[in-house]
């Protein structure tokens, strides 16, 4: 913060400057005092650029980080799903609405999706619901989130964070 003020400051003495000759207002100070002020003003932009720079590139750095640790955890809770998939033996058309529905899509939607009707998804959601031990949707995705939460992720998805 204390940089920015430096440099504000120091734009604001060139754009002084430059509005007093325009202007013809004569100078004040004398010319080895405002060659003095001047290097300095330009120094003081010149270690605020650096230093915004510096700024910059931890704020990439922290991104690309922050970026790397959700496809881990995108991949780890994708792997998660799959071992809880097959732990349940879940068919494919079953697997593909358990991921439909955690994913939030309503049974239209996803009897849409799969060209199927309603009353199929109903009953698939209803087999998945017995196979997994839960009465809804909601304690479905409670499973997975506190699998998470727990930090109970596959072995594999683990030992690439």
């Amino acid at each position: 913060m204390a940089i920015m003020a430096v440099q504000v400051f120091c734009t604001f003495f060139f754009v002084a400057g430059v509005l007093k000759h325009q202007l013809g207002i004569e100078d004040f100070l004398p010319f080895r005092h405002r060659e003095t002020a001047e290097i300095g003003a330009a120094i003081g932009l010149t270690l605020g650029g650096a230093m915004g720079w510096v700024a910059l590139r931890r704020a990439l750095l922290r991104s690309h980080r922050a970026e790397a640790k959700l496809r881990l955890a995108s991949g780890a809770f994708m792997e998660l799903l799959d071992e809880r998939f097959s732990d349940w033996r879940l068919t494919p058309a079953e697997r593909d609405v358990a991921l439909f529905a955690l994913k939030g899509l309503s049974t239209h939607e996803i009897a849409d999706m799969r060209n199927t009707s309603e009353g199929t998804v109903k009953a698939q959601s209803n087999a998945i619901y017995r196979k997994a031990g839960v009465g809804s949707r909601s304690q479905l995705l409670s499973l997975f989130i506190e699998d998470l939460m727990l930090g109970d992720i596959p072995p594999a998805a683990a030992s690439t964070a």
